[in-house]
């Protein structure tokens, strides 16, 4: 190979993973913003992890069970800000991958988008998530599935569904 050709290939090869990482950039949306807040994207992610994890707690009415996600997406905003930044930038990371089609495919398997997803579909793809050998797709079934609770049963409205009578006065 000649160095022309040899330097052709290379520029070629650097213009091609500049177009693609600019392109990916664009195409991944950030899972918080700035402020530590859910992003739509980030928001998509939780209420579909929510409505998977928490089937059986959420209001079976369709306006209840609306405000119950609701609640959960305000509470996670505060967990979420709440966490140090380091913390921060990796969830926001997990949610935007999650968010991407590629991402959710490589990581939650294939299957519906999350906002088109049925409660069984999107059982599945945590239960895959779950049980992956991969630690990387465990740790992140784990995050999800922790904060998604976490916050939800945070809520003093939830712990009767847990048999809990909240703390004991002293």
């Amino acid at each position: 190979m000649q160095r022309r050709t040899l330097f052709k290939l290379g520029l070629a090869s650097a213009a091609a993973l500049a177009l693609a990482g600019g392109a990916a950039g664009w195409l991944l949306q950030p899972g918080l913003h700035q402020d530590g807040r859910l992003s739509p994207a980030g928001q998509s992610v939780f209420v579909a992890v929510g409505r998977a994890v928490l089937d059986k707690s959420l209001p079976a009415e369709a306006g209840e069970r609306h405000k119950a996600l609701a609640g959960l997406l305000a509470r996670i905003d505060t967990l979420v800000q709440a966490l140090p930044s380091h913390a921060q930038a990796e969830l926001s990371q997990l949610l935007s991958v999650l968010a991407s089609v590629p991402g959710r495919h490589a990581l939650a398997g294939p299957g519906p988008p999350w906002e088109q997803a049925s409660i069984a579909d999107l059982q599945q793809a945590l239960q895959n998530m779950r049980l992956s050998a991969l630690a990387l797709r465990q740790q992140a079934y784990a995050a999800l599935h922790d904060i998604a609770t976490g916050a939800y049963f945070a809520d003093a409205a939830t712990w009767p569904l847990l048999g809990y009578p909240g703390p004991m006065k002293i």
